[in-house]
């Protein structure tokens, strides 16, 4: 075994989204429910995200100035992946075109 071999760790995972502190803008854009759609500063909108009892997650930070959620950071994880699963399989239904019908599976495409 060479050496230094032993002590590797797996990489670690980023979080997929900031959170709370995590977000790094000045201002932010806040939406969710019982906001008020507005820019913030950020330690403003963590402040009602915290007297809320739910987090503030930066959803687009590519926007200018970007946009958090108030929401419930699990709650959200698991809409998403329960969203990304539906979508996954739809993706071999069944579909009209015309009078006849087609299905697919992978690249083969057959009429019903």
């Amino acid at each position: 075994m060479k050496p230094g071999f032993n002590n590797r760790r797996p990489p670690k995972k980023e979080d997929l989204h900031k959170i709370n502190e995590n977000i790094t803008a000045k201002e932010v854009r806040v939406v969710g429910e019982n906001v008020a759609v507005d820019v913030y500063p950020t330690a403003k909108a963590i402040e009602m995200a915290y007297e809320q009892g739910l987090d503030l997650v930066e959803i687009s930070p590519n926007a200018v100035p970007p946009v958090c959620k108030i929401v419930d950071y699990k709650k959200y994880l698991y809409e998403q992946k329960k969203k990304t699963k539906r979508d996954q399989s739809e993706c071999g239904k069944a579909r009209g075109e015309g009078n006849s019908f087609w299905t697919e599976y992978g690249r083969a495409r057959y009429r019903l």
